[in-house]
């Protein structure tokens, strides 16, 4: 009888699974570790209530941490309204070559459902990686999943290697610039709404469209180009 809460039951949704991926190496410590904790804390209630009022998707949450060497700290998704942040805490190197080996093991059928919608993958990070990261990436590239995937960066402070986040994204409008407190608050809230945009049916369409590792990100097609602004942002120290 629970498939029949939604017309359709249970085709009325599809899962939707939104990694967070954070640097915690030890150049986080301090300022920079306590806002990401605080905002992606802050933004939980924001997302579950925009989950709530879509039917086409059914959000999961996951949370992998990096720094010498890279861990889950979610060991499986967990649906949005269930998901509690637990805050992280910085100190170590910059392994991000391994993150990016532990996220390409989740982005295979299975675990990945067939179903899917395009999973949303944000990376925040302040640094340099301190591992041959390459490799693993181009992995994760290579992947159906890993190809589909809306992927967004959040570069924090002045010493980030904007380079690398690039080769990420695939996309230089998708690395966002964060080099104080007030701008990263931002930067991630922001952030947080790209797993409402692509479960939208005209993001899906979107994407069918630019099938394609080079394509546009759906993010961008969607909000018409507009991209968070942090110029008029000032507050705070400059990282």
């Amino acid at each position: 009888m629970a498939e029949m809460k939604r017309p359709g039951g249970e085709l009325a949704s599809r899962p939707l699974h939104f990694f967070w991926i954070v640097d915690c190496s030890g150049s986080m410590y301090g300022e920079k570790i306590g806002t990401v904790n605080h905002a992606i804390q802050s933004t939980i209630p924001e997302m579950a209530a925009a989950a709530e009022n879509n039917p086409n998707a059914q959000l999961m949450i996951r949370t992998l941490k990096f720094s010498t060497g890279a861990s889950w700290v979610t060991s499986s998704p967990v649906n949005v309204e269930d998901f509690a942040w637990d805050d992280l805490e910085a100190d170590g190197v910059t392994d991000l070559g391994k993150a990016f080996e532990l996220l390409a093991a989740q982005l295979t059928i299975p675990p990945m459902s067939d179903r899917a919608l395009p999973p949303v993958l944000v990376l925040l990070s302040d640094g340099q990686p301190t591992d041959d990261y390459r490799r693993s990436l181009e992995e994760l590239k290579r992947l159906p999943w890993g190809k589909k995937a809306v992927k967004i960066a959040i570069s924090i402070g002045q010493d980030a290697d904007d380079a690398v986040l690039e080769e990420f994204t695939g996309n230089k409008e998708l690395v966002l610039q964060a080099n104080n407190a007030a701008a990263l608050t931002k930067m991630i809230k922001w952030a947080s709404t790209a797993a409402s945009l692509v479960s939208a049916p005209a993001s899906i369409a979107a994407d069918a469209r630019k099938d394609d590792e080079n394509g546009a990100s759906p993010v961008i097609l969607d909000m018409g180009g507009r991209l968070p602004d942090t110029d008029d942002i000032q507050d705070g120290d400059v990282w």
